[in-house]
C-alpha cells in the first residue's frame, strides 16, 4: 500500500550519513503516523540516537528525505526551528530544575514567548493552571506538585520531564529509554502514561527493555547497522531470524 508523505507525522526516506567513513544511518526509511507510537529497537551502533539526532536537527544526512507534518523538510531548520515546530525529545538522563517545585518545573516549560527569569515570576491565568493541572494527573505527579523535583525518584523525575515537554504542546515526543533505572511498579506505569499520550500525538520510543516495548503493545522497529532489519509487532519482530542472529542472540 502506498502512504501518502501528507498523511505522516514523520518521514524519512533512504536517509544516509557517515562519520570519517562510518555509514551511521545507510538508506534509513521510518514512518510514523499522527497519533502513533513506535518502539524502535537494536543493537548498540544501530543508528538510534543518530536518527534522533537528524530528526531534531543537531546533525544532517548526506541524503535522503526527512519531513515533519507531511510537509515540513526538517534537513533545511537548525534545532530551535524543529523544537518550535512541535518536536519534543527527552533524553535518557532527566534533565529538571530541581530546586524548585513540581509545578514551578511545568510553569517553566510552558510555551510562552518569554525569557526564563520573568517566568519564575510568572502568575499562571486561568488556562495556564488547567493545562499545568492536566499535565501533572497525567504524569502521575498531581499530589508531590508542591514538592521539589530534587525529592523525587529517579522514575518521577523521567515522568516530570515527561510533563515538561508536555508543556510544550509537541505533536512528535522522541524518547530515549525512559525506562531505564525504574522500580519494575515505575515501569508499568510508564507504559500506561505513554501510551496515553499517544491519544493524541505521535511517540517515537527508543527502548533495550524488551518487557516494556512488549507492555506498550506498539508497532516495533528493528535497527541494525544504519536500517531497518525488521518490523511489526514485537513478536513478528522477535521471531525474525535475522533479528535473533544479528541483536536478540538467541
Amino acid at each position: 500500500m502506498t502512504i501518502s508523505k501528507d498523511q505522516t507525522m514523520l518521514y524519512l526516506n533512504g536517509v544516509s550519513v557517515s562519520f570519517d567513513g562510518f555509514r551511521a544511518l545507510n538508506a534509513l526509511s521510518i514512518i510514523v503516523h499522527p497519533n502513533e507510537m513506535l518502539a524502535i529497537i537494536g543493537p548498540n551502533g544501530a543508528g538510534k540516537t543518530t536518527m534522533m539526532d537528524i530528526i531534531t536537527g543537531k546533525t544532517r544526512p548526506d541524503d535522503g528525505e526527512v519531513l515533519f507534518d507531511g510537509r515540513t523538510d526538517l534537513t533545511k531548520l537548525d534545532e530551535a526551528d524543529i523544537a518550535n515546530l512541535g518536536i519534543g525529545r527527552k533524553f535518557q538522563k532527566p534533565t529538571v530544575f530541581e530546586s524548585h517545585t513540581i509545578w514551578d518545573n511545568i510553569v517553566l516549560a510552558l510555551k510562552k514567548p518569554r525569557g526564563v527569569f520573568s517566568a519564575f515570576s510568572y502568575m499562571a491565568s486561568g488556562a495556564d493552571t488547567a493545562r499545568i493541572t492536566e499535565i501533572l494527573d497525567t504524569v502521575r505527579l498531581t499530589k508531590r506538585k508542591d514538592d521539589l523535583a530534587a525529592n523525587l525518584s529517579h522514575g518521577q523525575k523521567q515522568w516530570l520531564e515527561i510533563g515538561m515537554l508536555l508543556a510544550q504542546d509537541p505533536k512528535l515526543l522522541l524518547v530515549d529509554e525512559p525506562v531505564a533505572g525504574m522500580t519494575d511498579s515505575e515501569t508499568f506505569e510508564t507504559a500506561k502514561l505513554l501510551k496515553e499520550i499517544a491519544l493524541t500525538r505521535s511517540v517515537v520510543l527508543v527502548e533495550h527493555d524488551m518487557s516494556f516495548v512488549r507492555e506498550l503493545g506498539t508497532r516495533v522497529t528493528c535497527l541494525a547497522e544504519g536500517t531497518v532489519l525488521a518490523e511489526g509487532t514485537l513478536d513478528q519482530v522477535s521471531a525474525n531470524p535475522v533479528v535473533i542472529e544479528r541483536y536478540l542472540g538467541r
